[in-house]
């Protein structure tokens, strides 16, 4: 149907729009007034609707400049168009056609006719339906024969092959769906031979809500809204085609993939797949369509998977992962959305990167090494009673927070199976990474107040403010940024070899994002920090325990840079001829942070030194007691005896 006339909108300015065309109209025209949509004036004076459409009002020429004409539906009364037996009317916006009704068709083939002048229509029988089945079959056989021309794809020149491949998948897809919307009673239609499979699928009448239709083709699958199929702007059936290519794979590879890095493995692990809906081809999807596809090669150890469709340029074309999202994956199937159709192929392409076995070694190494360093470090926090404080407790909280989080990613970071466990790892992972850096922000803002009061006589108040809210920001920010993570998009929690964010849509940026931001407010307490300990150390006299005191400061304040998470801006610098070095530097510092802690706030404290030796002490001299107790009746009886003998 046509767009619905224009003038509903803005009635008051409408009215001096009216107005002010109806007195150029009779300065051009003579008398006639402007006329509405559907409508043409008659003599310079009179307007009149159109052919198929009616006055509002009745009359068949009016002149009040308000009058609209709207559509005359000939199929209902009191016109009522009779397209003979075995067929019903069709209103359109302005006319009308007839057709066939399910089970019968045109003896022409068409899909409409004027009246029932024109009727042939004829019961559908099984004859007819091989013939069609025929037609689709035939159509194979060509595309089958184009795969196989060796002489069609032996063309050296890449930008050859690439513009062969754009034109031949646009071929298929238009003359397969085609073939189908020519036989549109024959609702789904399925052709496989050794090289190719087809399945269509024709809908003629309107979808109930929610309806979903899984089309295969060899060991691949398409799942589409039927409400995409249907094309509301266009009458007649609508088709979709879902095509699988054996041997395509092998001419447009993965040399066509423009994101491959020159040091990747990458090939196609998949068939190559095409999917289409018509008449009208380039058409938007309103929800994406799910692919899911079996590997060619069964292979556990893939690193990354990429979901691609082909994408048709002037240079003649290539894979892109535009619109295509993976959803899911495992070792025999991979499944992808795409938010696009049209003419385009969807194919699943993987990419694996090999690790420096050395890596993982440090990796694991300095991990356990922090894990019973953060450990003790919490036991010296929760113990030690003469340094428990409010500087005890943020060391306290990161310590905890930074223990379970390496603990879950020793123990948990490889368990892709099932699915649902490896995403709710990967969510806890999440949490308590981000938990870790605000805390870590909180270190940095707590270091530079204890810095600041060396300058400044009170800040009582500010403490007592940072007491009150490390908590709720501590466990709170981290907790609010993964809800809404999960509530957005939980499938990509969790990768296809790592419980871990996926890259896709930016999704990792829920992670990356937070944790630069305090990376770089944690640079400025630092820096920050070492200008207040400069200042401080120029005005000091030489009282030896002050400077002392203040270089200790400095000391501590200097190996905050490890502690603070800042050195985890290492990773931004894994580029270039420098990335292996960064590698090691970023791998070996972060995985000791740690011990770190258990250095800085434990091992190099005074305090906790002296309490560790009182510990030490109170033992010792309790052993000496308990020796005495025991070795002292025992000796005054050895005494006696000897007296006794003489």
């Amino acid at each position: 149907m046509h767009p619905g006339m224009r003038g509903s909108l803005l009635l008051p300015g409408l009215c001096f729009l009216l107005s002010l065309s109806g007195v150029v109209a009779r300065k051009t025209t003579g008398t006639c007034h402007l006329c509405p949509q559907n409508a043409y004036c008659v003599n310079g004076t009179y307007c009149t609707c159109n052919h198929g459409y009616t006055s509002v009002s009745g009359q068949i020429y009016f002149t009040f400049p308000l009058e609209t004409c709207k559509d005359i539906d000939e199929c209902k009364p009191p016109i009522n168009i009779y397209c003979g037996v075995n067929a019903k009317c069709q209103n359109t916006e302005g006319s009308f056609y007839c057709h066939c009704i399910t089970g019968y068709r045109l003896l022409s083939g068409d899909e409409k006719f004027s009246n029932s002048n024109e009727n042939t229509c004829q019961k559908i029988t099984p004859s007819n339906k091989t013939k069609d089945t025929k037609e689709l079959q035939r159509v194979v056989e060509r595309i089958e024969s184009l795969l196989t021309n060796k002489t069609l794809w032996g063309m050296e020149e890449r930008r050859n092959i690439a513009s062969t491949a754009t034109f031949f998948l646009q071929t298929v897809e238009s003359t397969v769906l085609d073939t189908a919307l020519k036989a549109p009673d024959l609702k789904i239609q399925k052709v496989q031979n050794r090289t190719l499979a087809v399945e269509t699928r024709v809908v003629t009448d309107n979808c109930s809500q929610g309806i979903m239709f899984n089309l295969k083709a060899q060991m691949n699958s398409m799942d589409i809204h039927c409400d995409d199929i249907i094309q509301g702007d266009i009458q007649g059936p609508s088709a979709v085609a879902f095509v699988s290519f054996s041997s395509l794979g092998n001419i447009i590879n993965a040399t066509f993939f423009e994101e491959m890095n020159d040091k990747d493995r990458v090939y196609l692990n998949s068939q190559v797949v095409s999917a289409a809906i018509g008449p009208k081809r380039n058409t938007s999807l309103s929800q994406s369509v799910i692919l899911n596809f079996q590997h060619v090669k069964m292979k556990p150890g893939i690193k990354k998977i990429f979901c691609v469709y082909w994408k048709g340029t002037k240079e003649g074309g290539h894979w892109s992962t535009e619109g295509c999202v993976l959803m899911q994956a495992n070792e025999t199937h991979t499944t992808c959305s795409s938010t696009h159709l049209s003419s385009f192929a969807v194919l699943m392409a993987f990419h694996s990167q090999k690790h420096d076995p050395a890596l993982n070694v440090i990796t694991y190494v300095g991990l356990s090494l922090s894990l019973l360093c953060l450990l003790l470090a919490a036991l010296t926090f929760l113990l030690c009673k003469p340094i428990q404080n409010t500087s005890t407790s943020l060391h306290l909280q990161l310590s905890i927070c930074l223990f379970l989080a390496h603990l879950l990613f020793l123990t948990a970071i490889d368990q892709t199976e099932p699915k649902v466990l490896c995403s709710i790892i990967a969510g806890a992972l999440h949490y308590l990474y981000l938990a870790s850096f605000i805390w870590m922000l909180l270190e940095g803002l707590h270091l530079f107040l204890t810095a600041r009061n060396l300058m400044v006589v009170n800040y009582s108040i500010v403490n007592k403010f940072m007491k009150k809210l490390m908590f709720p920001l501590g466990y709170g920010v981290p907790a609010v940024i993964v809800a809404i993570s999960a509530a957005f998009k939980p499938h990509l929690y969790g990768t296809p070899d790592r419980c871990w964010l996926h890259t896709d849509q930016g999704f990792i940026w829920g992670f990356l994002g937070p944790v630069c931001a305090v990376i770089c407010v944690n640079f400025v307490f630092f820096f920050l920090v070492l200008w207040i300990l400069k200042r401080k150390l120029s005005s000091l006299n030489s009282e030896v325990s002050t400077i002392q005191n203040i270089r200790m400061l400095t000391l501590k304040a200097t190996a905050q840079l490890f502690i603070l998470g800042c050195t985890w801006c290492l990773g931004i610098f894994q580029l270039g001829p420098a990335a292996h070095v960064m590698a090691y530097l970023f791998t070996i510092i972060n995985s000791l942070q740690g011990f770190f802690i258990f250095l800085v706030y434990c091992l190099l404290s005074q305090q906790v030194q002296k309490w560790f030796g009182e510990i030490i002490k109170s033992k010792s001299e309790s052993e000496t007691h308990t020796l005495s107790s025991r070795f002292g009746p025992d000796s005054k009886s050895s005494e006696n005896k000897q007296r006794q003998k003489y």
